[in-house]
């Protein structure tokens, strides 16, 4: 019955739902980059978008749950740090943090047909990690779009996990959350992984469990760069399954 079940899902990832998720981002994107650079960048950078999210949840039948929302003020700016199991790490914080943001993201990002044009104009802000100057620009950009009490979102390991389990976190991240001395706060994703692997297209319909844990705010001399990307990974790391948890916390 499971093979009959993963052939079903498998035609109808491919056949059905595939196309239609294209063209929806597609339109997605058109509607962000236009509205975004004819009007409020705040709003059409993140409605059109969240209910994107939400609907490829739905049309791959994924299951959402969300803990912990109430940790967080929606009228609040925050810095958003979370593991990154897989692709619907982006669909689940997107469409189910509830909380207006912009991503942190990889330079090389921008360069995805269509998607990469719509978060340029969306305000989001692209990470050049590849010399001084482009850290500092990096810096400077960010600092302009937090200005305007919007709130970040950081995958601190960089790229998505090849096994489930989190891989180290890159210093940089925290270093930014430094500069702008804003609440940090830990979300933890599990079942992304599972839902679609980093080495496969082929998706498995499953429940993703998004877990918001409690703002760390920074002290009178801001933070400590080592202590907060230590205390956020122990914060996500014990919302996992012991599985996969690191392994001092197993």
């Amino acid at each position: 019955m499971k093979s009959i079940a993963k052939a079903i899902y498998f035609t109808y990832q491919w056949l059905i739902a595939g196309p239609i998720f294209v063209a929806v981002t597609f339109l997605t994107a058109i509607v962000t980059a236009i509205g975004s650079l004819t009007g409020n960048k705040d709003f059409w950078g993140y409605y059109p978008p969240h209910y994107w999210a939400r609907f490829t949840c739905a049309i791959f039948l994924m299951r959402i749950k969300v803990s912990g929302r109430e940790n967080i003020d929606p009228a609040t700016s925050y810095v958003f740090v979370a593991n990154h199991q897989g692709a619907y790490d982006i669909w689940s914080i997107y469409g189910f943090l509830n909380h207006n943001f912009k991503w942190l993201m990889k330079k090389e990002l921008e360069k995805i047909f269509m998607v990469g044009w719509a978060c340029k104009c969306a305000g989001h802000v692209f990470v050049d990690d590849s010399s001084v100057a482009g850290i500092k620009e990096t810096i400077a950009e960010a600092e302009q779009t937090l200005k305007h009490g919007m709130s970040l979102v950081i995958f601190p390991e960089g790229s998505r996990s090849w096994d489930g389990k989190m891989i180290p976190f890159k210093r940089g991240a925290f270093m930014l959350a430094g500069e702008f001395r804003l609440p940090v706060v830990p979300v933890t994703i599990d079942g992304s992984f599972k839902a679609m692997p980093r080495f496969t297209y082929n998706m498995r319909p499953c429940t993703i469990k998004l877990t918001i844990h409690k703002p760390i705010y920074p002290g009178e001399k801001g933070f400590n760069t080592k202590q907060l990307m230590a205390q956020c990974r122990e914060n996500i790391s014990s919302a996992l399954p012991s599985e996969i948890r690191d392994t001092d916390m197993a």
